[in-house]
């Protein structure tokens, strides 16, 4: 098959991407690298059609003596017999506005991929190699950068720095008040948690600025009302007292 990309990069930077394997795997979409392995290996998963298939294997590049690049991969079905294989050629053109990939080679597979029809794999493998040519494009586009150096005191100056108190704390309206009111004041909404909300709209304010009770005062009439039973209680003694006397006289 032979096949044609073109990305608005440079044939330098397409050729410093190739040059290295960690970039060329970044590349690969969909390709989910195994620890320890080689850069180009891992897992693969490619939709065909309606059938999704996922692959196990490896693939390497190469540099050729004429600059054109050679890709040679293997891999077999993560569930099932099947089995891939490819060989790819990558001829890089200038062009204005950048380079044109152009891709030629031939493959070959068994197992579930037999079973599909040869347009349901060439729109598959198209659509893989296009992905796979923006994202080299992608990456001569930013090249390697260096990880910026964190000078010594910045943690220090984030971590020092004093950080005001939040502006829905009804304490922090008025830093420069005597303690007192605020000592009043957090003991007030210490008293009223647990309590409904009715109780809290309708209780009655606390410390200096609770209502002052007025005095009692004692009346006349409290007097009075108190006076007349206790005479009352006198007189009724002194009668019977004076009729007891009468009686032992005689």
């Amino acid at each position: 098959m032979e096949h044609e990309v073109h990305v608005p990069v440079s044939v330098e930077r397409v050729r410093a991407v190739l040059a290295d394997p960690a970039r060329v795997a970044r590349a690969v979409p969909g390709l989910q690298q195994e620890a320890g392995a080689d850069p180009v290996a891992g897992r693969l998963k490619l939709r065909i059609g309606g059938t999704t298939i996922t692959y196990r294997g490896t693939a390497s590049v190469s540099a050729r003596e004429d600059g054109t690049y050679l890709f040679e991969g293997e891999a077999t079905e993560a569930r099932g017999s099947g089995s891939a294989k490819f060989a790819l050629t990558l001829a890089l053109r200038d062009s204005e506005d950048g380079t044109t990939l152009a891709f030629g080679g031939t493959g070959s597979a068994d197992g579930r991929a037999a079973d599909l029809t040869a347009e349901a794999v060439s729109a598959a493998v198209t659509r893989l190699l296009n992905r796979f040519a923006e994202n080299l494009g992608a990456q001569g586009e930013v090249p390697e950068a260096e990880v910026p150096e964190v000078a010594e005191d910045a943690p220090a100056s984030v971590f020092e720095t004093e950080i005001p108190p939040p502006s829905l704390d009804p304490l922090a309206d008025d830093l420069d008040a005597p303690s007192e009111p605020l000592a009043e004041a957090a003991h007030a909404r210490r008293t009223m948690i647990g309590r409904s909300a009715e109780e809290v709209d309708h209780a009655p304010p606390r410390g200096r600025y609770a209502p002052v009770p007025p005095p009692q005062s004692v009346t006349a009439g409290t007097t009075l009302r108190w006076a007349a039973p206790a005479a009352a209680l006198v007189v009724a003694s002194v009668i019977v007292a004076g009729r007891v006397l009468r009686k032992r006289r005689f």
